[in-house]
């Protein structure tokens, strides 16, 4: 059995993400502007996982699209795509667009060292979870806030792991559907060449800044994120990568839809999706960039 712990991200292109904390895994075969944004027992960490979050969406119309794994990281995703409603033409009500998609990660509790487990474990309350939503709007953690000993060691085994200790529900990542910008920054060249010429950071992705899926039909950029002053439990202040950082997505016409005219595309006419050579690609960036950091 393995025991998860999750992270978010709400979709703006209507994607986004969260990081979440700690559950047992269920055994049977069960994840603006907008683009994106059966346990077998019961234990202290039970309730932390995916379906902390992802119940709530759900109860509102939201479906699971896909699900994702990274067994390097011990991580596990689902994607929710929002409910089909009517969006007027001028967006009245509804912020002008789409709502988001959303994504929801965990860390695999049980696939780490005993250490680990033990110093995640220590935090975490019974049924905590259910205080997930409340958490992540508020911006508070649901456990005491980590030692400086504890966030250290958590980061020498998953970066993952000490990012949602510290954390908590924080939003992991915005991501900002391009297409829903205006004049040129619907463009995502045009994006990565204006935040370079004003002197923002962009990840670099396997070597590249613009990241690209297999089929072509899914490009991302992403800003890399600051560092802030945590002070911790122990009263040790330490820079540490900011809970939250933004990514900006083009999801392009399927080719099947290349005859539809311009002022006629809606969202199922795009790539939908997650990419799983894209997302693995991008939490490397993000951890590695973490990690360089805190050595």
């Amino acid at each position: 059995m393995k025991s998860r712990v999750p992270s978010i991200s709400p979709p703006t292109e209507g994607a986004g993400e969260w990081n979440t904390p700690v559950t047992k895994k269920d055994t049977g075969d069960k994840g603006k502007t907008r683009e994106e944004a059966a346990k077998e027992a019961v234990n202290a960490v039970d309730g932390y996982g995916i379906e902390s979050l992802s119940s709530f969406f759900m109860d509102y119309g939201y479906k699971i699209g896909g699900r994702l794994e990274f067994p390097k990281n011990k991580v596990q995703l689902v994607w929710l795509s929002p409910p089909d409603i009517h969006v007027p033409g001028d967006g009245h009500g509804l912020g002008n667009g789409p709502l988001s998609r959303l994504v929801i990660a965990e860390l695999l509790v049980d696939e780490l060292s005993p250490e680990s487990q033990e110093i995640i474990r220590k935090y975490l309350k019974p049924e905590g979870g259910k205080q997930a939503i409340l958490s992540s709007t508020l911006g508070s953690l649901i456990w005491e806030k980590p030692t400086s000993a504890d966030f250290n060691q958590l980061v020498k085994e998953s970066e993952y792991a000490a990012w949602a200790l510290i954390h908590g529900y924080t939003l992991n990542h915005l991501a900002v559907a391009v297409r829903l910008l205006k004049h040129r920054l619907s463009d995502i060249n045009y994006v990565q060449e204006y935040f370079q010429d004003i002197g923002f950071k962009l990840n670099k992705v396997g070597g590249d800044i613009l990241n690209e899926s297999e089929d072509g039909l899914l490009l991302q950029v992403t800003l890399a994120s600051e560092k802030v002053a945590i002070e911790f439990a122990d009263g040790v202040t330490e820079p540490i990568t900011a809970s939250s950082y933004i990514e900006f997505v083009q999801r392009l016409v399927l080719p099947q839809f290349k005859d539809v005219q311009i002022d006629e595309i809606k969202e199922f006419h795009r790539r939908e999706g997650l990419e799983q050579a894209n997302a693995n690609r991008i939490m490397q960036s993000a951890l590695s960039q973490h990690k360089n950091e805190t050595n």
